[in-house]
């Protein structure tokens, strides 16, 4: 029976720094390959393997037992590639010293990851890994943590957040306003983890892909959102501008100036939805040749929550201006209030009314239109 030494290199060590061409079979040709790795890279741990698999096999020699010795190398792309080459060069070994069962010897945890390969092909009687004492458990640590860290999910779930933290806080770094960069990578680390709760990841990608193709299509939709997110932006500015600047809120009362900013924004937001809905019901009505019957009501109950929002909110904060030693009522009797929440009612009530009616005769043309087509259809082919 003869025993087949056999050291793994599985990153292609030998090859890459001593240029030695492998599989490398034979006593002579191993000391010579150890010689030459020793010169090229005294520190690296495959030379701590072959110096293993050549005392093995002087001792099954001195012990007067059949005997070969061999390493062979993968690649440094360490994966697929790697295990083919060294699955070639196995075969090749085994052919060549005509070996019934092999001793593995390995420099560490990642070349183990080829023993199904070895024990497919030859019968296994014995593994001997070699490492640095002192760096054994280290070793160990080491390819764990790579192997967990090629895992998608751990990518997107760890160091996806940390990546865009890094990425915010350097850029306010570099602009030099340090304090903001904290605010906003807490921010961003907010808005993931808000994301990952709600699992909010599948919608995004839908709309990240949706407008991708509606800018290679042209979709109008996609610009007015794009108009309409800009001018909210604006909105919130100035609306900040408004509330902040000049004024003084008691610092025990955060609802005052809460409602003030609100009641600024309301009609930017208004003017943004305004904007958003046009843009779809323009791609409705030219792209899918349909009459935008679903966007019909969205201005009247944009314009109606203007109106109704800006009674309210404005109304609030007047009423909470003095809080907390007055809460004024009568805000809520003013003209003003009444009038803004009556006519965003009736807004709504309009457009409820109107649609129903309009749609009603739209389809009801449609069918006479189409029971016309048909009718005309029929007379021709008879």
């Amino acid at each position: 029976m003869k025993t087949l030494i056999l050291n793994v290199d599985r990153d292609d060590d030998f090859g890459r720094k001593a240029k030695i061409k492998s599989p490398i079979v034979g006593i002579k040709d191993n000391n010579e390959a150890a010689n030459k790795l020793g010169q090229a890279d005294p520190e690296d741990s495959d030379l701590n393997a072959i110096f293993a698999a050549i005392s093995i096999y002087n001792t099954y020699i001195k012990d007067k037992k059949d005997a070969e010795i061999a390493t062979i190398c993968g690649d440094i792309k360490v994966g697929i590639k790697s295990d083919e080459i060294i699955t070639k060069q196995l075969e090749e070994v085994i052919k060549v010293t005509n070996a019934d069962n092999v001793i593995l010897v390995t420099d560490g945890a990642e070349d183990e990851y080829v023993l199904p390969i070895i024990q497919s092909r030859i019968k296994i009687t014995s593994i001997n890994r070699v490492s640095v004492k002192q760096s054994k458990e280290l070793e160990d640590t080491y390819f764990r943590l790579l192997k967990i860290l090629e895992d998608e999910k751990v990518k997107k779930q760890f160091l996806l957040p940390i990546a865009l933290v890094f990425i915010v806080w350097s850029f306010f770094i570099l602009l030099g306003m340090i304090a903001s960069g904290f605010g906003a990578m807490l921010l961003v680390l907010g808005f993931y983890l808000l994301i990952r709760v709600f699992r909010w990841e599948r919608k995004l990608i839908e709309m990240w892909e949706e407008t991708k193709k509606g800018l290679i299509a042209g979709k109008i939709s996609i610009y007015t959102s794009i108009l309409a997110l800009v001018v909210l932006i604006a909105f919130c500015f100035l609306s900040y501008n408004s509330t902040f600047v000049g004024n003084y809120f008691p610092p025990d009362a955060p609802l005052i100036p809460a409602l003030l900013f609100i009641s600024n924004i309301v009609w930017g937001i208004v003017i943004a939805g305004l904007i958003a809905v046009l843009g779809l019901a323009l791609d409705m009505y030219i792209r899918e040749r349909k009459a935008p019957w679903n966007y019909y009501m969205a201005p009247f109950s944009i314009f109606a929550f203007g109106f109704i929002s800006s009674a309210v909110f404005n109304s609030l904060y007047y009423a909470f201006k003095y809080w907390p030693s007055k809460f004024d009522v009568d805000v809520f009797l003013t003209l003003d209030f009444i009038g803004y929440t009556i006519t965003g009612i009736l807004i709504a009530v309009v457009g409820a009314i109107t649609h129903h009616y309009i749609k009603d005769m739209y389809i009801t043309k449609e069918k006479k239109l189409e029971i016309e087509e048909q009718t005309i259809k029929l007379v021709e082919k008879n």
